[in-house]
Parts: structure tokens; C-alpha cells; sequence
């Protein structure tokens, strides 16, 4: 835990928030006034970004070029990168056979077929939730499910990009509040508190934001005429996407899942004649390729991210957000504006959390915060902070499945916003009121909530 002292040694440094200023002022200068974000790949912001930070020098730096390389290379190399990067391609692989042997074909004429036309994107939403909830991971599902929201795409004309922030905004909801998502494994640890009790405070405050989603993509018109499918599907191509679901809920790891998933999709593949043994391998090649462009970004955005945490771009964030709150509400918003900012500032939801878990929990001993809420404010907002970034892992897969830019998603990821919203209103609102504060703290005994 973060104490005066600590928070006082720690002041970091604005001089290490300088590299990703410069690529959000030039990213979205240069996709705003080219009229769009394609003429401005996000790997040349990253790159321009990298050459920034290897150049900088703070006060009493005395690490050579050679150093500030070695430790761009090592942050580029972090284990969650790592991990991210090996997602990337099995949802490329995935996303290649899925298509290959008809299983998104399946899905997607189940889907048009049994539901109204207007809950389909609502029906899309709701099976993201489920499928984030059961997995605990916001990429397995983005990897799994996209591939489904793109065949409804196809055969209804609906919007790519709305599709893709439909897909993500089903992802963020399990992120947040699945009892097996990193997010909510790191909220609760830090605060010392009850993942039971952390989702009971928690599913309160997004809940309106998940009806009023379904109900803005129920009012979303979509043209029967232009659904094209004659309803056809088999059951045994059900099998990948029944076998992911099947594993994350026995508490398998989202690599061996979806990589059992490939390989039985690819059998089934086979001997349907959708393709050969051969052929196989150039079809999940194909798929890997798509999203090589975002698996490079992620390896920079991590460089970048090291060499700001060297120059105190992150600490400085942390005290001087941390040293300036006042009162209650001032607390909270201190606490989700920290954590939304770090998240931002990381692309990753979980070390965001991890970062700003000692200082939330000084905050919310000094102002009386109950453990669970301030669990849920941190979770809740970096969730919908890695959203609606766009050089995030979840926009970054969608992105690349999708062929678009992953910006072009965000205005269309409304779950992430309503959870901003929600969670602002809730906060300045004081609600739920049983929740906002302690009757004891924690040092006199158990903790009891009014």
C-alpha cells in the first residue's frame, strides 16, 4: 500500500506521458484532418512514438541509447504481450477455419433465423456477454464471437464497424464482471474484498447500461429484405464454438481452448470435404496473417509503455491525481479518473488496477469508501477505458479481423460508453447508498456495510 511517503517519493515525471501525447495529437490530427485514420496506420504512430521515447532524457538520466533499446526490447517482450500476441494469432486461425468449414455460416443462420429481426443486434450483444462471462477474458471472446458478427454483417448490411463495437461491448461486459477475469481478480485483491460482494455492487451500476444497449440496438433498423440466407445449418459445425464456451466454463486456459477448438473445427472441415489435410494448413496460415500488422503494434505499444514508466509518465499520474481529492465524490472520481487514465495509458485493464489499487484503497479509507466499491470503480472504468481505446488489444483484434481501422470502431462501442456514464452518475449520485459507505473500517473490526 501506497502511504504519504511513498506517494510523495514517487512524484514521477510529466516528461514520460510526452511519447503517447504525441501519438494520440499526430494519430488523430492526421485521421481527422485526412478524413481517415487508414492514411495514418497506427504501427507508424507507434513507431514515431518509440523513436520519441529513445531520444528523451530526464534530469540525471544517464542510461545510454543502447540501455533505452534494451529496455524498449524487454517491455516489448513482457509475458502479457507475449500472450497477447500468441491470442492474435489463434484468433486469426480461428477466425480462417470457422469461416473455411461453414461454422460462422451455422451460427449466423440459427441466429437470423430464430430471432426478430430486431433482436438480432441485440441477440449479438447478449451472446457476447454470456460468452465473456463464461470465458473471463475480453480477447477470447472478441476472437471467437467477431467472426459471427461479421456473417451477419455480410447478410444484413449492417455497419462493419457498428458490428465490431457490439461484439466488443459484449466482451468488456465479462471483462468487468466475470469471477474469473484478471480484472476482477486484481480489483478485489487489491481492496481486500469479496469477488460476491464486488459483483453485487458492480452488476448494479451496469446494469442500465446493458438495457438501454439492448434497447438502442433494438431501435437500430435493419431491412429484412436484405437478410440473404435460406436458413440452412448443421449442428456438427456448432461444435468449435460449443467447445470454447465448454472449456472456459471448465476453467481452461483461453489458449488450449481455442486451440482444441481449431483443430476440431479443422477435422470437421476435412472430412466434409470443405477442404483437405493439405489445405488446412494454408487456411489457418491465412487466418494467422491477418492479424500479424496488430501483433507487431502490440510489441511497441509495450516498448513505449516501459520506457514511460522509466521517464515517470505513470507515477506522475498516479500523485498527482492521488494528492488532489477532496471528500467523497472527489475520492471516487479521483479513483475512476486514475484508473481510466493509467488503463489508457497501458492498454491493459488488469495492470491498470494493479497500479492503482494501493493509492484507491488510502482514498477510500480516508473518505469511507466501501472496499467493494471502490473494487468496482476500478474495474468498471478500466474496462470501458480499454473499450474505446483503439490501439487497445480488444479494438486491435476487431480491427484486424475486420479490415478496418480500429478507431473507426470506437464511437460504436456503446456499452463502454454507457458504462462511463453510469458509473459517473452513480458516483455523483452517491448510489447505491448502501454501498457508498462503511460503517466500520476495516482496522476496528469487520467490515459492515450501511
Amino acid at each position: 500500500m501506497y502511504s504519504n511517503d511513498d506517494t510523495n517519493q514517487k512524484k514521477g515525471s510529466f516528461l514520460g506521458l510526452v511519447p503517447l501525447l504525441v501519438f494520440l495529437v499526430l494519430y488523430f490530427t492526421m485521421g481527422i484532418g485526412s478524413g481517415s485514420f487508414d492514411n495514418f496506420p497506427l504501427l507508424i504512430g507507434m513507431f514515431i512514438a518509440m523513436v520519441i521515447s529513445l531520444m528523451l532524457k530526464k534530469p540525471g538520466d544517464n542510461k545510454t541509447f543502447s540501455e533505452k533499446v534494451d529496455m524498449f526490447c524487454e517491455g516489448g517482450g513482457d509475458k502479457t504481450l507475449i500472450l497477447m500476441v500468441v491470442i492474435y494469432m489463434l484468433a486469426g486461425a480461428f477466425y480462417g477455419v470457422a469461416k473455411a468449414m461453414h461454422a460462422t455460416d451455422s451460427v449466423t443462420n440459427i441466429m437470423l433465423s430464430a430471432m426478430p429481426t430486431r433482436m438480432i443486434l441485440p441477440g449479438l450483444f447478449l451472446i457476447g456477454c454470456v460468452l465473456s462471462f463464461s470465458m473471463g477474458t475480453s480477447m477470447g471472446t472478441v476472437s471467437a464471437l467477431l467472426p459471427i458478427g461479421l456473417d451477419i454483417a455480410s447478410k444484413t448490411g449492417v455497419n462493419v464497424a457498428l458490428i465490431c463495437g457490439i461484439v466488443v461491448g459484449g466482451a468488456m461486459f465479462g471483462d468487468n464482471l466475470s469471477f474469473i477475469s484478471d480484472t476482477t481478480i486484481a480489483a478485489t485483491t487489491t481492496q481486500g474484498v469479496d469477488m460476491r460482494a464486488k459483483f453485487k455492487a458492480n452488476v448494479f451500476m451496469v446494469l442500465p447500461a446493458v438495457i438501454i444497449n439492448i434497447i438502442v440496438l433494438a431501435l437500430i433498423p435493419i431491412r429484412a429484405e436484405s437478410i440473404i440466407t435460406d436458413g440452412a445449418f448443421d449442428i456438427v459445425n456448432l461444435i468449435p464454438y460449443v467447445m470454447i464456451i465448454a472449456l472456459s466454463l471448465a476453467g481452461i486456459h483461453v489458449i488450449p481452448a481455442m486451440g482444441l477448438s481449431i483443430i476440431v473445427g479443422t477435422a470437421i472441415g476435412i472430412i466434409h470435404g470443405d477442404f483437405t489435410f493439405a489445405g488446412s494448413f494454408n487456411i489457418i496460415h491465412e487466418g494467422m496473417t491477418w492479424m500479424e500488422d496488430m501483433s507487431v503494434i502490440a510489441v511497441f505499444v509495450g516498448g513505449v509503455i516501459a520506457l514511460m514508466k522509466y521517464y515517470g509518465g505513470i507515477d506522475w499520474l498516479l500523485s498527482t491525481i492521488g494528492r488532489n481529492t477532496k471528500g467523497r465524490v472527489g475520492g471516487e472520481l479521483s479513483i475512476a479518473l486514475l484508473v481510466t487514465l493509467v488503463d489508457i495509458a497501458t492498454t491493459n485493464n488488469t495492470m491498470a488496477i494493479i497500479a492503482c489499487g494501493p493509492i484507491a484503497k488510502d482514498i477510500s479509507k480516508k473518505y469511507d469508501i466501501a472496499p467493494e466499491r471502490t473494487a468496482s470503480i476500478l474495474d468498471l472504468f478500466s474496462s470501458a477505458g480499454n473499450g474505446i481505446t483503439p490501439y487497445a488489444g480488444q479494438l486491435l483484434v476487431a480491427g484486424g479481423l475486420a479490415g478496418i481501422a480500429p478507431i473507426s470502431i470506437m464511437p460504436f462501442v456503446f456499452y463502454s460508453w454507457l458504462m462511463f456514464g453510469f458509473g459517473l452518475l452513480f458516483i455523483i449520485l452517491g448510489l447505491p447508498s448502501k454501498l457508498t459507505h462503511k460503517k466500520e473500517h476495516a482496522e476496528k473490526g469487520q467490515v459492515k456495510i450501511a
